[in-house]
């Protein structure tokens, strides 16, 4: 079973609903043409069928292996890897004055949906890379950025990000890396980091590390950290390799996925590093890597997702079992191919009315990612909102249901899924981790409802409120699309109710705050859905309405359809859910448990 890269999904999206090429101006590269989009979207598939696709199942096999502190990827890896820094593919969406290509990010998340699809270990490589060259992009001094960014660039090296330590994960004010000044503006590193992803590979010459870590004497709790530039290697102004720091990996993680990702303990002894930003800014600067992570873990949550899907589609039209319930489909066979049974058809429209409205959910907020920085401060401070809004929804969303439809993936193959001979095993297991890292699903609706809702007066979810009411009220009276503008209407109704109620409830009672937040982020997410399916039932429509006769936009409507009457109605019942509160999950003494 092959995979293969949507680009006839993506570029639908892209052209006919959000309009990419209309918002060039906006981008800072006005050269971003439809035909360039198109080129990008055919080769990157190309790529991503032909070279990373089939060393997927390898990885999962192989896995990775240290030796001496030294780690070897699976066979193959290390070649692909290869093909990709010489294709381009790592620079797409990095600056020109660092040896990037200067396109914007939404061309980069679309590309990145297919190489997350064709391997999700693989393609955390390049990804934590990225994360790790905007924060030093972001917070860096010019020497850094100048010395460090352009080899990171074109992925001739490799970055990540390192926060976790064995005493904390979340609560990363208990960090206990410390940061000793050697008096020639830079810092020795000293402390032990846990599942440092892409930590120690043979993929690049050079690997650049961002660091948390306390500057001895700071003080204590989330204030008290800095970012620091730790590199493997230390390197000449040009770019010349050195001698080793300070830094090995004394450990490998033995994980239930993603296995031809490098998960490393790193040990950090007296590790020469820089300052990214300033002293006590640590989290600060942090969390653009961090937001950057959190957008590439949603998508490749759904992307995974999107794999298991089509492996169940190919699976459920060849396996033959029992008759159609209206009668033989496959007279000459022995029975019929499982597509045939309605329980079979709801497992596989739902998981793709999920993966269909992810795509398009992605390449929106990877839409407004590019419009935060327009010099119109109206549209970039609308698109900031948006980002820090939407984060958290994307991140947790995306990857609850990418692993509900890797599981329904399982389903549909039945014993044979449960089986190490397809690959509904691996889909599932690789996507179980991104519920949880890059900030558990539950840390995310804590953010969302703690910090995202109420920042900056509630701007960012009144704004976004006010543009779903003015499509709502543009689009009302086409009655081809009823259905699709009445359940976003209906929808963000629910969600605005449980808005007020935590408003109400969660001042007063901060574990009302906390006994809503999971439901209120799906909920959240549900309506995103709504709003992007009901924009994909609109530029479908009207390109029935104007005599297309492609059924690709006929079958558009008929997912849309599935979503608004079979997914949508549990919006109510998280809206229920939510409106109970805290005490029916505060009342038992944790003792009885």
């Amino acid at each position: 079973m092959a995979y293969q890269s949507p680009v006839r999904d993506l570029s639908f999206v892209l052209h006919d609903v959000l309009q990419v090429e209309t918002h060039a101006e906006h981008f800072g590269n006005p050269d971003v043409s439809r035909d360039l989009i198109d080129a990008i979207l055919e080769e990157g598939a190309k790529f991503a069928d032909g070279v990373i696709a089939p060393i997927n199942k390898t990885g999962d096999i192989e896995q990775c292996k240290l030796e001496n502190g030294v780690v070897t990827t699976p066979t193959g890896w290390k070649e692909a890897y290869k093909q990709m820094v010489e294709a381009g593919w790592t620079s797409l969406a990095f600056s020109p004055e660092f040896g990037g290509q200067g396109l914007p990010s939404i061309l980069s998340m679309a590309v990145g949906q297919f190489t997350a699809a064709a391997s999700a270990a693989f393609s955390m490589y390049p990804g934590l890379t990225a994360g790790a060259f905007h924060g030093i992009e972001a917070n860096g001094s010019d020497e850094l950025k100048k010395k460090w960014l352009p080899k990171m660039a074109t992925g001739e090296w490799t970055g990540t990000m390192n926060l976790t330590e064995p005493q904390c994960g979340t609560d990363l004010g208990m960090v206990r890396t410390k940061a000793v000044p050697n008096g020639d503006g830079s810092y020795a590193i000293t402390g032990q980091k846990i599942w440092i992803s892409a930590g120690e590979h043979d993929f690049a010459d050079n690997i650049v590390h961002t660091v948390l870590a306390r500057v001895e004497g700071a003080v204590p709790g989330i204030k008290g950290l800095s970012l620091f530039l730790v590199p493997k290697f230390h390197a000449d102004d040009v770019g010349n390799i050195g001698e080793r720091n300070g830094v090995q990996c004394v450990g490998l993680e033995h994980k239930m996925g993603i296995h031809g990702n490098a998960t490393c303990v790193m040990q950090y002894e007296d590790a020469k590093g820089w300052l990214i930003g300033e002293e006590g800014r640590g989290m600060n600067n942090m969390f653009v890597v961090m937001n950057e992570a959190r957008l590439g873990t949603g998508l490749q949550g759904l992307a995974i997702g999107d794999a298991a899907y089509q492996h169940a589609v190919e699976f459920a039209n060849d396996r033959l079992q029992g008759r159609a319930l209206t009668g033989p489909k496959n007279p000459d066979g022995p029975a019929d191919p499982i597509i045939v049974h309605p329980d079979v058809r709801r497992m596989l429209m739902e998981a793709k009315a999920y993966v269909e409205g992810g795509r398009a959910f992605i390449l929106w907020t990877a839409l407004q990612a590019d419009l935060q920085h327009s010099k119109d401060e109206a549209v970039a401070q609308k698109a900031n909102d948006y980002m820090g809004l939407i984060t958290p929804v994307l991140k947790a969303f995306l990857t609850d249901r990418g692993f509900h439809v890797a599981s329904l993936g399982m389903q549909v193959h039945g014993g044979s899924g449960y089986t190490e001979h397809f690959q509904a095993s691996q889909y599932l297991r690789d996507a179980r981790i991104t519920m949880i890292y890059e900030g558990t699903n539950g840390i995310q609706a804590l953010d969302l409802v703690g910090r995202k809702l109420p920042a900056k007066g509630g701007r960012a979810i009144m704004s976004w409120f006010g543009d779903i009411d003015a499509f709502v009220s543009e689009n009302q009276s086409n009655a081809a699309i009823k259905a699709y503008v009445d359940g976003l209407a209906d929808t963000k109704a629910k969600l605005q109710e449980g808005t007020m109620w935590l408003m109400q409830n969660g001042m007063a009672n901060p574990d009302n705050a906390g006994a809503a937040s999971s439901d209120y982020l799906h909920l959240f997410g549900l309506t995103a859905y709504a709003y992007i399916w009901a924009q994909m039932a609109k530029a479908a429509q009207a390109k029935i309405d104007a005599g297309d006769s492609d059924p690709f936009y006929a079958n558009k409507l008929k997912t849309g359809r599935y979503f608004v009457e079979r997914i949508l109605p549990d919006a109510a019942a998280h809206l229920t859910k939510l409106k109970t509160g805290a005490e029916v999950l505060m009342d038992l003494e944790a003792s009885a448990f």
